[in-house]
């Protein structure tokens, strides 16, 4: 996998995530990684994170920490995208066309109106 063709993938996923960043907080926004976090603040005095997409060496991550937060949000995942997931909340993409856009861009919605609704956001 060459470094362009994981910028394609990037660039691909990066909507999905950058939709939210007026009403999260935008930690990192580059070529190579956005990451976001929420506004509530945790016991430890940090931001709960919401989630971050970064390009690896061999794939992109997509991070989406409501899932493990409220795991209930996985129930329903495909097949295709289950076969994707690396721990509890990542995802990793090598090829665009294993990547189930219109999935993924609606667990990220899901997960955000699920951290909106428990006031996270």
């Amino acid at each position: 996998m060459n470094k362009e063709s994981l910028n394609d993938i990037y660039h691909l996923l990066k909507p999905f995530m950058e939709c939210y960043k007026n009403e999260l907080d935008v930690v990192t926004e580059d070529e190579k990684e956005i990451t976001l976090n929420t506004h509530h603040i945790m016991e430890n005095g940090k931001p709960l994170f919401f989630g971050m997409i970064k390009i690896g060496k061999r794939y992109v991550s997509y991070h989406l920490m409501p899932v493990y937060v409220f795991p209930d949000l996985l129930y329903d995942l495909s097949p295709e995208l289950k076969k994707r997931m690396q721990g509890k909340s990542c995802f990793n993409f090598s090829k665009s066309e294993h990547i189930p856009t219109e999935e993924l861009s609606s667990l990220t919605k899901n997960c955000f109106e699920r951290y909106k609704a428990s006031g996270y956001i």
